[in-house]
Order: structure tokens, then sequence, then C-alpha cells
């Protein structure tokens, strides 16, 4: 399917402020991006790097005064997720390089602290796939999902001791049990089709069978089209935005996700 995912961002500045924004869809195995439109007001050079986990990250210096950021991306994706049950556990010593930094304690993943939890989950289930979405089906049913945006990241612990979340809080707690049952677990921020209400969204992916899967724990159903964003080991590695100075809380944030029949339709 193609969808045109946007964001419009509105912040008001009392001081000149560096900014790093991750708000570039790129094209990959899963995504592929036929058209996108970048522009900020007022006009200001604008460079763009990649991160080490492959995000398109774009660098700025905002003026004082009110600044804006929009973004238009026509992309094609699935219409749903792949799903696998039965892929295998992958050994640690038979991981890809690439996937290893994905089992570590994280700032707001304690997976170290979280192992008894994930032994009871996943009791009976086999190692792997079966293991990660039991995970995500145990956090769906047992900790009440928030729609209102919260600016502050959650930790995984945090988030079970308060038996609620966002998204981003809900993707914190299934990675954390992934990577305590060494399983490789990583943060997806993206746009999910058909979200209600509307807004930028977060999941998490687990490594398993040889390839990395969706799991989303706020979700009874995967169908959906998903445009990511930016990846990363928690909320720390993939925000939207980065505003460095001080705090300003941006005046308006709109997403909107629509399917197109083709690009520039």
């Amino acid at each position: 399917m193609w969808l045109r995912v946007g964001c419009d961002l509105e912040m008001e500045f009392e001081l000149a402020s560096p900014m790093l924004l991750l708000l570039r869809p790129r094209s990959d195995a899963r995504q592929w991006v036929a058209r996108d439109r970048y522009a900020v007001w007022p006009a200001m050079p604008v460079t763009e790097y990649t991160d080490m986990y492959g995000n398109l990250c774009q660098r700025l210096m905002a003026p004082p005064g009110t600044f804006r950021v929009e973004v238009r991306s026509d992309v094609q994706v699935p219409a749903g997720v792949d799903q696998a049950p039965g892929a295998a556990f992958v050994p640690v010593e038979d991981l890809p390089d690439h996937a290893m930094m994905y089992l570590a304690p994280s700032r707001y993943c304690e997976s170290d602290r979280l192992a008894s939890l994930a032994g009871e989950i996943v009791d009976g289930r086999a190692p792997g796939y079966d293991q990660a979405a039991a995970i995500s089906d145990w956090i769906h049913a047992n900790l009440v999902y928030l729609i209102d945006s919260d600016p502050t990241p959650v930790s995984a612990a945090e988030a079970l001791a308060r038996g609620n979340g966002v998204c981003r809080d809900f993707a914190h707690l299934g990675i954390a049990l992934c990577r305590s049952l060494t399983i490789p677990a990583r943060q997806v921020v993206g746009y999910l089709h058909g979200l209600e209400p509307m807004d930028l969204h977060a999941w998490f992916e687990a490594f398993v069978g040889d390839r990395w899967f969706t799991f989303d724990p706020t979700r009874t159903s995967m169908h959906g089209g998903r445009v990511c964003l930016a990846y990363g080991r928690d909320a720390a590695d993939v925000p939207v935005f980065n505003q460095f100075g001080p705090p300003v809380i941006p005046s308006r944030m709109e997403v909107s996700v629509d399917e197109i029949s083709s690009p520039g339709a």
C-alpha cells in the first residue's frame, strides 16, 4: 500500500537553539520512499548525517522566534507485518554483529531486573518468536494503554510499577523483557495507518529466526501500514527532535497518515 505521511512541528524560541531531528524516513527492505519534502521556516541551512543505527538525522540552528518544520513523504509499505510463530531463538554466538548492541540493558530498558518476570510470562513457550509474542500479549493484557502524549520517557520498570503507559513505555517493557531472555530487541518510532487518535507511534522489534519481527503491545491486531522513522536501543536514541538549550515545548504538532493510490496522487 502507498501512504502519505507527514508531520508539522512548530516551536517558539527565545534564543537561537541547535536542533537534531529524526523526521525523514529512509528506504530499506520493508519500505520504499518514492517522494519526500522537507521544509523549514524561516529558511536556514540544514545538514543531514546517518547515525550508528542507520537513521537519517537532520541538524540545524533554529533562530529566535517562530520555527516550523513540515515533512511529507510518499512511502510504499506492506499492509501489515510479517508474523512467524515458531521462528527459532538465535543463540548469542550466532547473532549477526548488528544485533549485538540490542542485547544489553539500556537507559529505559532495565533487562537485568526483569528476568524472573520474563520467565513467568513465557513459561511453556518455544524459545524465539513465540516468547516475544507472549511478552507483547502479556503487556497488552496487564497494562493500561494511555493515548495521551507524554513528553517524558518512562523506563520499563517504571511502566511496570505504574501499570500503565503510552506506546513508547509499552515498547520499553517489551524490549527489556525480550533482552532478559537474550533476545535482541530494539525500539522503533514512526507512523501507523489507522491509529486513533493520530500521532507518531512507537513499537518494538525482536530478532528471532535470523531477522527482525515487529511487535506492538498496544494493538490487538497487527494490520495497518507502518512507516519507520528511526530505530534505537530505547527512546533516548529515537527522539523525533532534540532541542539543546533552554527547554521549549512545541506549540503545535500535527501528524497525518493517509492512504493514496500512487506517489504524487
